[in-house]
This record gives C-alpha cells, structure tokens and sequence, in this order.
C-alpha cells in the first residue's frame, strides 16, 4: 500500500519532521536558532505536509492582530517538492491554513505573489481569490 500525504501544524511536537525535508521545500537550509525563535513567536502558523518521514510541502502564514479589527492571516511562503507538484498538495497547504484562520476567528486570508507565477496565480483563483492591484514597497536592512 503506498504511503498517504498527511499534514499537521508545526509545533515544538512536530518539529523533529524538520530533520527530513525534500529538496526545494523551503528557499534556504533550516536553522535550529530561527526554528526556535520562530516556535517562540505567537502568530507564527506553519502546516506541514508529510510523505512518510519526510516533509514534501510546507506554507507558512502569520495571524495579524489588529485593534480594531478582526484579525487576519497573511501567507508568506509557500513550498511543495518537484515530485509532489501538480498532486493537490499546495491547495491542501492553503485550504489547511483557511481552516486554521477560521478557528483562529480571522475574517480573511491573503497572500502576494509575482505576476509571472502562473502556478501559484491559478492555485489562487482556483480557490476563489481575485487578483488586485498593489505596490509593494521593501526595504533592506
């Protein structure tokens, strides 16, 4: 029988599926001082999505708190190995992420992405979303 894709929220509980992640998951290696740190922090929300032993998806999303509104998760990163893509699992990432929100008490989800990104665009829009026009502005520091 051929092994199933899970998925599960990172947690300091979950964190040892770290040590097994299949290569373009994430942009950069893992660092336990930033995994730490990033554990630490409240409004961190990171779903993993498992084959086996070995993490083959991730998305990372923040919950934004505002004082006077009803909070929001922003997604910031999103990551399925090659041999994974095109298998549903990107749309289970986010749809997992919608659920969290929901749970959360959070009135909308939202991300940004490139125009040129055509797979992450009609991921987006197969869910519902409608593109908008923004100007990001970023800063170095």
């Amino acid at each position: 029988m051929p092994e199933v894709i899970t998925t599960c929220r990172l947690t300091p509980d979950t964190a040892w599926l770290l040590e097994n992640i299949a290569e373009e998951v994430f942009d950069e290696e893992i660092s336990p001082q930033r995994l730490a740190t990033y554990l630490e922090l409240p409004g961190h929300l990171m779903i993993l999505a498992v084959y086996g032993k070995q993490v083959i998806g991730q998305v990372a999303a923040y919950v934004h708190c505002h004082p006077d509104q009803a909070s929001d998760v922003y997604i910031d990163n999103l990551g399925v190995a090659p041999a994974f893509q095109r298998r549903g699992v990107a749309r289970r990432l986010v749809d997992d992420v919608f659920a969290c929100g929901k749970t959360l008490g959070c009135h909308q989800v939202w991300i940004v992405t490139d125009t040129e990104n055509d797979a992450a665009r009609a991921l987006y829009e197969g869910r519902g979303a409608a593109a908008e026009p923004i100007v990001m502005f970023s800063y170095k520091l």
